[in-house]
């Protein structure tokens, strides 16, 4: 019998080619978008918030001393954005006096304090909570990074150039849940050029919402810093 080595090699070749591809692991799946989880859970908590009222304090402290403390109930208005009222809670020993975030609407201890403070202060708001379109904007320009996991199944997400040019924000969330830790913003002011820290630590209701709770402020120049606590969050009675 002819052997027909020609084809017996072509056929050897073919085999080995196929079994090689075989062997080839097969393409990763695409990588979960965590922007898009990170905007939807904005979102969501941005339209649960509205059913609650809350409590806000803001300390500002100069060189370590307190200057100003102001107290107020939050709630969101008719057209979407925070009314605030300042608010103390009743004194010791008035039980007549309402208590709480519907407390008895008094003026607050507060001083002075500077445009430079104000304008600090003012800054919170642009950056927390993230604005989903700003973030999907910035993954469209090319200006997210995603960082691996750690061991405990928690990443960061970098926003460069989020609001301004050159300013940078940082959340922190989990891997698996897109559920946001905390938040990081190094950005400047407008008039000074003032750096500015902030540093936030996002609280959560047992449905997933997300609130920023604790706010740490930081101006370095003019030895400022701010600290903002939201608390006592309950459904706002009809």
């Amino acid at each position: 019998m002819r052997i027909q080595w020609p084809l017996i090699a072509a056929a050897t070749v073919l085999s080995a080619g196929t079994c090689a591809l075989a062997q080839q692991p097969a393409p990763p799946p695409e990588q979960k978008d965590h922007v898009a989880a990170v905007k939807e859970s904005l979102k969501n908590s941005m339209v649960t918030l509205r059913q609650y009222e809350w409590v806000e304090t803001t300390a500002v402290s100069m060189k370590g001393e307190e200057k100003s403390r102001t107290q107020n109930r939050c709630v969101y208005g008719a057209e979407g954005k925070v009314v605030k009222t300042p608010l103390v809670s009743a004194p010791a020993g008035d039980s007549k006096s309402p208590r709480g975030v519907r407390g008895k609407v008094v003026a607050n201890k507060k001083e002075e304090i500077s445009d430079s403070m104000k304008e600090a202060i003012a800054l919170v708001k642009q950056y927390v909570p993230p604005d989903p379109a700003r973030l999907q904007a910035a993954k469209d320009a090319g200006r997210v990074t995603l960082n691996p996991p750690d061991a405990q199944g928690n990443m960061t997400m970098v926003v460069k150039d989020y609001l301004k040019t050159g300013d940078s924000l940082t959340i922190a969330l989990n891997a698996a849940t897109d559920r946001l830790g905390g938040i990081k913003v190094a950005t400047f002011t407008d008039k000074a050029k003032d750096a500015v820290n902030l540093n936030v630590t996002m609280g959560a209701f047992p449905d997933g919402t997300v609130y920023a709770g604790t706010i740490g402020l930081e101006v370095k120049a003019q030895n400022m810093t701010v600290a903002i606590d939201n608390s006592g969050y309950q459904k706002v009675r009809s």
